[in-house]
């Protein structure tokens, strides 16, 4: 049996449903969904099986107009994702069609594509009428001479096998990349971190979520089967505090109890979750907290 394995890197706009088509196409959530633009900072890897290929998904930052550091090393990560990927997806929202965004990563995967697949997936499918799809799928496939069309839902999974078949047989002849069991290559710890950050977003004002970070400090497998975890919410000011924290506590001890059931269903077992808050005005411009998301400090410079 002669076996394919290969990176798929899914770009697109923030909120094009990048995460959601990772997560759906994997069966696992390995990627943090909300509601919320630019909530997924590293590439998470989530690594599917389709017959005889391990299909390894890169999912990328959306691309944005970068304005701080981190915004840049997002961006830049995003790129790199595709550069380096077999076989690209652009996702672009059907009832948003051609925005400014749209345009401007058309206009740079005039070089990144050049001399590999990219494909179109067109999402969200279900929100606008068969003759504005058409009308936009030419409209597109004009601008960018694309391997293949998908009309999906990531969130209903419309249309999301035929592009995962698709892509398997795009991939190159070559043994698995990751044991056939493994679903990220995202450690652990920050998986948890991940999903912890994925409640504060939910739960908190618009503008905070992008001024702070979640590390997992401590990991601890305990005798009975349990783990305990501890994880440090870092703040920039002292006011971001008092809301993560909420009155009385409320709101962190919500977050971290949401957190902890979710984690307790991924993990299969029992989680002791301890979530801590710090002020670190300056976490932006530290590299080590780069390094914890995944990303190269020195592409937001």
């Amino acid at each position: 049996m002669t076996t394919r394995a290969g990176f798929v890197a899914l770009i697109g706009e923030p909120n094009a449903g990048k995460s959601t088509l990772l997560n759906r196409m994997v069966g696992a959530k390995v990627s943090i969904v909300t509601h919320k633009v630019q909530t997924t900072r590293a590439r998470i890897r989530g690594v599917a099986i389709e017959g005889d290929a391990q299909i390894v998904f890169v999912d990328t930052p959306g691309l944005f107009r970068p304005r701080r550091r981190l915004d840049r090393a997002m961006v830049a990560a995003a790129w790199g994702g595709a550069a380096d990927a077999d076989v690209v997806v652009l996702m672009v929202e059907a009832h948003r069609g051609v925005t400014e965004g749209v345009e401007s990563i058309l206009e740079r995967l005039g070089e990144i594509g050049q001399g590999r697949t990219v494909a179109l997936a067109i999402n969200k499918i279900d929100r606008v009428q068969a003759e504005v799809l058409l009308a936009l799928t030419k409209d597109l496939n004009d601008r960018f001479a694309f391997a293949q069309t998908f009309m999906i839902s990531a969130e209903k999974g419309y249309g999301v096998d035929d592009l995962r078949q698709w892509l398997a047989e795009q991939l190159p002849e070559g043994p698995w990349l990751y044991p056939e069991d493994q679903i990220a290559d995202l450690p652990m710890r920050m998986i948890a971190a991940e999903m912890t950050r994925e409640k504060l977003t939910l739960r908190l004002h618009q503008e905070l979520p992008y001024q702070l970070t979640v590390e997992t400090e401590n990991w601890e497998e305990r005798k009975d089967g349990s783990a305990r975890i501890d994880q440090v919410v870092y703040v920039a000011r002292d006011g971001h505090k008092g809301i993560v924290l909420g009155h009385k506590g409320e709101t962190i001890k919500a977050i971290s109890k949401a957190a902890r059931e979710e984690l307790e269903e991924f993990l299969g077992r029992r989680v002791h979750l301890f979530v801590q808050v710090k002020v670190r005005e300056n976490w932006l411009d530290e590299a080590a907290r780069y390094s914890e998301m995944g990303l190269d400090f020195n592409d937001g410079s």
